[in-house]
């Protein structure tokens, strides 16, 4: 089915409906009835979002649900092998924790995102935010999706230095390069602090002695590491 629009509701009904100007669903209809018990685009609230339970991936803008294209298996071997070696360096320091989607990190009033893997220094856990406001370091893994490639190339860059997150790795399964980007103190762009290949070791800022082989990364997608 296509998605629904404004223009796809019903705008009449019969007298004595429940909902008059909606009729009651049939048989290869969409159901009406379960749709007006949800807000409409624009009318989410942050707490209706954090309730909603699905199995799709969706984040959150000034009221707006966006869903997201379902990671495929790649993303997700590619995802959990950065998660595995950023928790075991995070442990082994005791530096806080790593999560990943589809827990949220808001932004902002009105903005959560769901990183793909993401850390929590002890001081900001020990704030209690939950969902937690801001991050200490996220990765994202890019998606083949022409939008998805836009979001988190150019869109998410943009949201999580305006968060003031101090660094975003771009893990791009297309180009087979992790791009680290730091922030400098006070600054509300990122810098670029290195693109990096296969047979390279990408390498954190913010963690000094955190390093991933890239070759090892995008191997583990293929299920070759």
């Amino acid at each position: 089915m296509s998605p629904i629009t404004a223009d796809a509701l019903p705008q009449t009904g019969e007298a004595g409906d429940e909902f008059p100007a909606i009729p009651r669903s049939r048989r290869g209809d969409w159901t009406w009835e379960l749709v007006k018990e949800f807000p409409a685009q624009g009318e989410w609230t942050e707490e209706e979002y954090l309730a909603l339970e699905s199995n799709r991936l969706i984040e959150f803008t000034d009221g707006v649900l966006e869903f997201l294209t379902m990671p495929k298996l790649f993303h997700g071997k590619i995802s959990r092998f950065l998660s595995d070696m950023l928790r075991h360096f995070v442990a082994t320091h005791r530096l806080g924790d790593v999560f990943w989607a589809p827990i949220s990190v808001k932004l902002r009033p009105g903005i959560l995102r769901e990183p793909d893997v993401f850390f929590l220094t002890t001081q900001r856990l020990s704030r209690g935010d939950d969902p937690p406001v801001g991050a200490d370091l996220v990765m994202e893994v890019v998606s083949p999706d022409a939008k998805d490639r836009i979001r988190d190339i150019k869109q998410k860059r943009r949201e999580y230095a305006a968060a003031g997150i101090p660094e975003y790795w771009i893990v791009d399964p297309e180009t087979e390069t992790i791009t680290v980007l730091t922030l400098p103190g006070g600054a509300n762009e990122y810098t670029e602090h290195g693109v990096f290949r296969p047979e390279q070791n990408a390498t954190s800022v913010l963690l000094p002695d955190f390093t991933v082989d890239v070759t090892t990364c995008f191997a583990a997608g293929k299920g070759t590491a």
